[in-house]
């Protein structure tokens, strides 16, 4: 297979020692995903799972603010309101990607220099070895925009301990290293200065997790262990009705501060959210991931998710006019609706 290493190219492979190296390539955009990218990535993976000289893989980012800020949602938010069926293609593929990635025979190494949001958690958390610098900033904002967390966040945020993922998923709450290694969604911490120097002691390892650990050091103290018992008595509820009744009753100022947040997302990305949360704690990944393309198909055809991105990307003025605008107008069976099974399935 032929491998691209040209600076031009939206995202670049190489193969160094035994390694398999993906670099995202699109700083201008905070390494934002593009079908493109999804598709080559999908390829390489599958052609480096068969090929017995690579025995590893290592996923980075060209130097700027971001690692990866997720999928490209202009592009989809374009390709969405146009009613192209593209867009739904786009969540295809992320999914599948996302499916390799945790089914990934191999050690899949993601060094996280920055920001990490959305589609480019997928690309990275989902991997065996998750490294995170002091610049890494981790957040699941898509309740935000109409959505909700995707790219395998049922699966991995119910597994948060105590309710840290249900916390995490509705306010999309934005974490440090520190707060993520509490949270379990990274393995280790590496001081940025100390990154290039990691990846050249990867290309020939044998074992690179051991690598990794001798490489890592403690980022502190993370902030949110001083909110956890809170956390997981007022994100306990067994509707997401009583969470805001519970944060409601509370009173304390973090408390009041969380609930003005939640005000602030989409009632049907909330409602469905927590569904999902809830009921992905049972379920395997593979089985998660069909259950969110079965949501995204539903999402697609509705008004929050391009409203929400009307008002934080196209528009800027962050006023989204939700529909419905009340979790009351939210019925069980509207949510139930967006879990149904699909005429043509994700294939994984």
């Amino acid at each position: 297979m032929k491998i691209n290493m040209l600076e031009h190219q939206e995202i670049i492979f190489d193969e160094r020692g035994k390694a398999g190296l993906i670099m995202l390539n699109r700083p201008k955009a905070f390494n934002a995903l593009t079908a493109n990218m999804i598709a080559q990535m999908q390829d390489m993976l599958e052609h480096w799972q068969n090929l017995k000289e690579i025995s590893h893989v290592i996923i980075e980012a060209a130097p700027g603010k971001a690692f990866c800020s997720g999928g490209d949602i202009r592009i989809i938010y374009e390709l969405g309101r146009a009613k192209d069926p593209k867009a739904q293609e786009f969540f295809q593929g992320e999914y599948r990607l996302d499916a390799t990635i945790k089914n990934f025979k191999k050690p899949y190494i993601a060094l996280m220099d920055g920001i990490t949001m959305g589609g480019g958690v997928g690309v990275s958390l989902l991997g065996s070895v998750r490294v995170a610098t002091e610049n890494f900033l981790f957040a699941m904002p898509e309740t935000g925009i109409g959505l909700f967390p995707d790219v395998g966040g049922s699966y991995f945020l119910p597994r948060c301990p105590g309710e840290l993922g249900m916390y995490l998923g509705l306010t999309g709450a934005r974490l440090k290293a520190a707060d993520a290694l509490y949270a379990g969604l990274i393995d280790y911490y590496v001081p940025a200065t100390k990154l290039n120097d990691l990846k050249e002691a990867l290309l020939n390892s044998d074992h690179p997790a051991a690598i990794v650990k001798k490489f890592a050091e403690n980022p502190g103290k993370p902030p949110l262990e001083q909110h956890r018992e809170m956390i997981d008595e007022l994100f306990a509820g067994e509707t997401l009705e009583e969470i805001i009744a519970n944060l409601a009753q509370d009173g304390s100022d973090w408390a009041k501060e969380t609930l003005g947040i939640i005000a602030k997302k989409s009632p049907t990305s909330l409602k469905i959210t927590f569904h999902q949360l809830r009921v992905g704690a049972d379920l395997s990944f593979n089985d998660c991931m069909m259950r969110e393309y079965r949501m995204t198909s539903r999402i697609l055809q509705g008004h929050d998710f391009f409203e929400g991105i009307r008002a934080t990307v196209i528009d800027k003025d962050m006023m989204p006019k939700w529909q419905p605008s009340g979790l009351a107008e939210v019925s069980d069976q509207d949510v139930a609706a967006y879990f149904e099974p699909l005429e043509k399935e994700l294939k994984l």
